[in-house]
């Protein structure tokens, strides 16, 4: 005896969604009735990985940098059509029933491939993988010290304790040197009177 259901098949998948949303609905309001409430400053300021804020959120972003990821997620998903198929090219008893079906996914392949590449050399014909490369720009400042003296700095090699040294033994001589007998106070402390 045939047993009939009253509920088609979807019929059970808009049950199972109306029920999803419910229980999705009921975890928010439960949420709101069961959380505390108590927001400051603190707690309303964006959230930096666990840094200080510094400034405005609102700052000019390189739009280059959305580009090549639409650029990569592209070719990812390209990744993801291009493994069934070769599941499927690589069946030897699909083929051998047919031969049309290899050539025929062979090419459904080859138009797929030529679609994304002929994106792919559009926009590396625009320019949208080139990547802004910075400009050295030295500085110029009206000053009378010559650049190689900076140059020399910079090319001066760091030896940790031997300045510090050298420093040490100024200070000792300058000591030294300053007369101890005609020393007077720069600051003369005056009190108010009551």
């Amino acid at each position: 005896m045939e047993e009939y259901s009253q509920i088609s098949a979807f019929g059970k998948v808009l049950i199972f969604l109306i029920m999803g949303i419910v229980f999705v609905m009921l975890a928010f309001i439960t949420n709101k009735i069961i959380a505390p409430n108590k927001p400051n400053p603190e707690k309303n300021s964006s959230y930096e990985c666990g840094e200080e804020v510094i400034g405005s959120s609102w700052i000019q972003f390189n739009s280059r940098f959305y580009v090549i990821a639409l650029i990569f997620l592209l070719f990812d998903v390209e990744m993801v059509f291009i493994f069934p198929w070769a599941t499927v090219f690589s069946d030897a008893n699909l083929i051998a029933q047919d031969q049309r079906w290899g050539w025929l996914s062979f090419t459904e392949m080859l138009i797929f491939i030529s679609i994304l590449l002929l994106g792919l050399v559009y926009v590396w014909r625009k320019k949208d993988l080139d990547w802004i490369k910075p400009v050295l720009k030295l500085p110029t400042v009206d000053t009378k010290i010559p650049l190689s003296a900076y140059q020399a700095i910079n090319e001066e090699k760091y030896q940790p304790g031997l300045k510090n040294k050298q420093l040490e033994n100024s200070l000792i001589v300058q000591e030294n040197n300053i007369e101890t007998e005609n020393i007077k106070p720069k600051f003369v402390p005056r009190f108010k009177k009551s």
